[in-house]
């Protein structure tokens, strides 16, 4: 049956007659939360809006936000999984701090999300999703409803049947009423591409090759797509539409990309230039488990992928990979680090390259499996056993994850060294538009193995360049017989040794070989500002967007502010004392309670200023601008 007539049939002729006084408007910018139970699809549909979006030209950034327990009862706060979207004509920094639109599938949507909405904003309302029930398991007191006690009197309200259309539209479909539920995100989606002027060929073409397989699923899922775009066109009180302009973004080929599947390509790339096939050695761990998920699609490329039975085989077999001249990298969060911490020294010693990727998360122990936190700088630093420095890198954004896998892969082949690579849940989690270099405009990655000896020499497996980096000999080489282990080895020759100065020499040389990589990193740059002045905001890590935002916000109000963020956490970039000292404060935002501004007072003696924040969520613009205001 056609949609409209059905549409018709269900709700009749004065709530449906076609709407004509529809009107377009401009907007610059919009921030969006979908929200709901697991089961109801709002990742997906977060998602299909995202590359619609992407497709259209916009700016935007993204953070999902999933419930901490796996299976959390439905109708509960606990339950409640969202998806914010943030994307305008402008340049986007940040998912944004509150929202302009709410679509609330239930009760406990509503309750979790209602403090952070915009004064006037709108709130699409699932009615069915307000029964007793849901009403009751969201904590609403016996006989108090949001949507009739006026507690919603500010805000424009949108009630759709949304369980009881879906089922209507679907009711010639030869699908039982619980597989025709799980299609109700299809009329929420259609009706927000109608409200932004966009088309459906995006998400239509997305459901022909998901459901290619299974016609009566994807005939559902397409005629409730369909339903709620043409519900925008016939329901009297639907009167304003919106359209958000292209963003004026540098010229050149875009795709909307999520920060782990960005590391994942940088990872590939650092492979083809360095001409060097990957072993990923990984355990499945939150949020990092989509990593492995993805490398293993791309066997193409020579990728192989291990799932390991626990965190120490995973890290170990990296080792031996990389032992036997392959890429080895294995990926975890900060429980598995943990775990790894043993396997990482014995890559140390070893001088063996190695990239370890820690997507953080809120902890310690199990912690908040999956909120974002940027809680294991430390970890990395000193969560070891000796004298056990180390590189570390860290990625800024969703895209710049790409350039972070990149360059960890380059230190570590280059430097004879094992790298931890930081990112978080929302980094890994988080869209942007990126924009791909080309395969010509990425520099080669040089790798030189140490060649077989056939006139007897003995070959000396500890002897340094003047980087102090070793040669890589790859086993079954003639002539490059050498010992390895996790002992003590003599200088040179690679022997074990317990003689106490050997050590010392050996633990110095380990640490001046890792400060050495600072003359083989770029000078730190400005995001943002000024260059001196009367604040710099030092940033790391996920925090970069709110950096920005901030920045620019105090700039446009004439304040001297600066904006530097590090990628280079060990070592750090040679001119980044100098840097500093030319802003009468520092101010070191983090998602943590403190970490890198320790490192920093450490090394280079300042008074810098903490902005913390350890909630699982970030820190948002409003709130750090107006801590920013107060120290100027």
């Amino acid at each position: 049956m056609p949609v409209l007539q059905t549409l018709f049939l269900i709700f009749g002729s004065k709530l449906f007659s076609y709407n004509m006084k529809t009107q377009m408007l401009e907007k610059e910018a919009v921030i969006i939360k979908f929200a709901g139970d697991s089961g109801d699809g709002m990742q997906l549909t977060g998602g299909l809006f995202t590359d619609d979006t992407a497709i259209s030209g916009s700016d935007l950034a993204t953070f999902p936000d999933f419930p901490a327990e796996i299976r959390a009862p439905a109708g509960t706060l606990a339950g409640v999984s969202g998806f914010q979207l943030h994307f305008g004509s402008r340049e986007i920094f940040t998912p944004g701090d509150r929202f302009d639109i709410l679509v609330a599938m239930n009760a406990a949507a509503l309750k979790v999300n209602l403090g952070q909405l915009v004064p006037g904003a709108t709130i699409i309302i699932n009615e069915d999703g307000f029964d007793s029930k849901n009403l009751r398991l969201a904590k609403y007191p016996d006989g108090v409803n949001p949507l009739e006690d006026g507690s919603l009197s500010g805000y424009h309200i949108i009630k759709i049947p949304v369980t009881k259309m879906t089922r209507e539209a679907l009711k010639d479909s030869t699908l039982g009423t619980k597989e025709q539920d799980r299609c109700k995100n299809m009329l929420v989606l259609g009706l927000l591409l109608w409200r932004y002027n966009r088309t459906m060929d995006t998400t239509l073409k997305f459901l022909q090759a998901k459901f290619k397989n299974k016609p009566d699923i994807l005939a559902a899922n397409e005629t409730v797509l369909q339903a709620g775009y043409h519900l925008g066109d016939t329901r009297e009180d639907f009167t304003d539409r919106y359209d958000v302009k292209p963003a004026q973004l540098a010229k050149g080929t875009y795709r909307s990309i999520m920060g782990n599947d960005s590391l994942v390509l940088g990872l590939i790339t650092a492979s083809k230039k360095a001409g060097l096939p990957i072993f990923y050695g990984s355990y499945p761990i939150t949020p990092a488990s989509s990593i492995l998920h993805s490398l293993a699609k791309y066997k193409n490329f020579g990728v192989k992928t291990f799932q390991a039975e626990d965190e120490i085989a995973a890290v170990c077999s990296a080792i031996g990979a990389s032992y036997g001249g392959n890429i080895g990298v294995t990926g975890t969060s900060g429980p598995g680090l943990a775990l790894k911490g043993e396997a990482i020294g014995l890559a140390v010693m070893l001088e063996l390259p190695l990239v370890i990727c820690n997507i953080q998360r809120g902890g310690p122990s199990t912690g908040l499996p999956t909120k974002t936190e940027q809680s294991d700088l430390l970890q990395a630093y000193y969560g070891r056993n000796g004298e056990c420095p180390l590189p570390i890198v860290s990625a800024s954004t969703p895209a710049d994850a790409f350039d972070a896998a990149y360059e960890a892969v380059r230190i570590a082949i280059q430097h004879m060294t094992p790298v931890i690579l930081l990112s978080d849940g929302y980094i890994a989690n988080g869209a942007e538009p990126w924009k791909f270099p080309k395969a010509a405009d990425i520099p080669e990655i040089k790798v030189e193995f140490a060649s077989a000896r056939e006139n007897g020499t003995p070959f000396m497996p500890y002897a340094r360049d003047e980087r102090r980096v070793r040669q890589w000999a790859i086993p079954g080489t003639p002539g490059l017989l050498h010992r390895v282990g996790g002992l003590e080895k003599e200088d040179v020759t690679g022997n074990v040794s317990y003689d106490p100065a050997n050590h010392e020499h050996m633990v110095k040389t380990r640490e001046a070989k890792v400060e050495l990589i600072a003359e083989h990193i770029p000078e730190q740059k400005m995001e943002a500002g000024s260059d001196h002045g009367d604040l710099l905001i030092l940033g790391w890590g996920s925090t970069y967007g709110v950096c920005q935002a901030v920045t620019r916000g105090l700039m446009e109000v004439g304040y001297k502010v600066g904006h530097a963020h590090l990628r280079y956490l060990r070592p750090f970039p040679r001119n980044l004392g100098e840097l500093m000292s030319r802003f009468e404060k520092v101010m070191i935002p983090e998602i943590n309670n403190g970490q890198l501004a320790k490192i920093i007072r450490d090394k280079y003696l300042l008074p810098v200023v903490q902005y913390n924040k350890i909630q699982g969520t970030p820190i948002t613009n409003e709130e750090l601008y107006d801590f920013a205001v107060s120290l100027l």
